[in-house]
């Protein structure tokens, strides 16, 4: 079943609110069987708003908009689907009444604005919204259904979940889409589709792959469409034991979760306590790491040497290895993930230093050269990298890759 979302509203066109309402809803409807054909965002004009709808309901089933139902005048989308449909908007008493009660027992004052909320289109079905004032339409035409919410997130999941996707699956069951999701770090989706080829090759027609390449991960995302639910967990169960087959050395997750995330995961498990020793990235693996809640379980800390002084100080790197070798160097990095051991205790250490550029760089030394170490007890592993001109992106790069080296090594421990 095919559906089209519009979200309405300048603030997305100009950049200043990011639309996370159509991807919400995307993931949403794509787990109960429907398909999303178009997403479209359009400005607060009424043209613009009945071009938009006309364009949606020429091609999908439903139409799902959200937006433009606040009390200011810029609020447009009531007046632009009363004219698509050719109806007058009519008073709607329970609606009122509903705001009244809400903000009587805040101490609100109800005004005018909130009342014109009320008036609605004549051929609208009002759906409850009990998070905030605007109501929700379902609106039946010509065999396709058109659906107006809210666009403040909160209270468009709020409809989505309890009022509107319970009406969509009655009107249009069908089998589920399932997914399976492979998280990677290590190589590139052109590796990764040479090595699963085979694969690819022999699924079923109903089977899709999909490669999501992020900075230094790639996920793998398996999906199958409108097969009855037991068929559909064979497929994807076969799919995984082929899948890890081919690419386990770069696989860290059958789930979708980040590195991160994992990595938390599977310190808590083994009990281990690490540290990071940071130089270019400047505690932005740090940061990876402590987004996760519950990090101070397994997280001692980041000492960030940025300076060979305090490479030396904190860190215990020897003067001579920084003079013959410099702080970019294996040597360096190993001294520096040793040192983490030495002065925290921590059972694993990792290290980062190089040239995240702009300036810096050398011929020897290019811009984005960066050796990598990590270590545990005896056992040191280290290797150099050389990623891009661009200084975010090589911090980035950076990060992920250590914490690949950290999954190596706790795998090899």
């Amino acid at each position: 079943m095919n559906v089209s979302i519009i979200t309405i509203g300048d603030e997305i066109l100009i950049g200043q609110v990011i639309d996370t309402n159509s991807a919400w809803m995307a993931g949403l409807l794509n787990e109960a069987g429907f398909a999303v054909r178009e997403i479209l965002s359009v400005a607060d004009e009424n043209e613009e708003i009945k071009d938009a709808l006309q364009r949606s309901l020429s091609k999908s089933h439903v139409v799902l908009v959200t937006g433009g139902l606040g009390p200011t005048d810029d609020d447009l989308t009531m007046e632009a689907l009363c004219g698509y449909f050719g109806v007058e908007a009519v008073f709607h008493e329970e609606s009122f009444e509903r705001i009244k009660k809400m903000f009587g027992k805040r101490n609100i004052v109800v005004t005018n604005s909130h009342r014109a909320q009320c008036h609605l289109p004549a051929n609208a079905t009002v759906l409850n919204n009990d998070m905030g004032t605007a109501p929700g339409m379902w609106i039946e035409h010509d065999g396709k259904v058109l659906v107006s919410m809210p666009g403040v997130p909160y209270e468009m999941k709020h409809l989505m979940e309890e009022r509107i996707m319970p009406r969509l699956r009655a009107l249009y069951a069908g089998p589920p889409v399932k997914h399976l999701t492979i998280r990677t770090a290590g190589t590139g989706e052109s590796v990764l589709e040479e090595k699963l080829r085979d694969v690819t090759t022999e699924m079923p027609k109903e089977v899709k792959l999909a490669f999501l390449p992020d900075i230094g991960q790639v996920r793998l995302r398996y999906s199958v469409h409108g097969l009855p639910v037991e068929e559909t967990d064979t497929i994807l169960a076969r799919l995984k034991t082929q899948t890890l087959d081919r690419i386990g050395e770069y696989v860290y997750a059958a789930e979708d979760i980040s590195l991160e995330e994992w990595l938390g995961t599977v310190l808590k498990e083994r009990n281990l306590k690490l540290v990071t020793c940071e130089s270019c990235t400047g505690g932005f693996l740090a940061h990876l790491i402590t987004s996760i809640a519950g990090s101070s379980d397994y997280f001692l800390g980041s000492i960030v040497s940025y300076s060979n002084e305090l490479k030396m100080q904190l860190l215990h790197v020897p003067s001579t290895v920084l003079e013959q070798h410099g702080a970019v160097s294996r040597e360096t990095a190993e001294a520096m993930a040793k040192g983490g051991l030495q002065v925290t205790g921590a059972d694993i250490a990792v290290s980062i230093t190089g040239i995240a550029g702009p300036g810096g760089g050398t011929t020897d030394k290019p811009v984005g050269t960066v050796w990598i170490a990590a270590a545990s007890g005896n056992k040191v592993i280290s290797e150099k990298f050389l990623f891009t001109k661009d200084r975010k992106r090589n911090i980035q790069y950076s990060a992920v890759n250590a914490m690949v080296m950290l999954k190596n090594l706790i795998q090899s421990i």
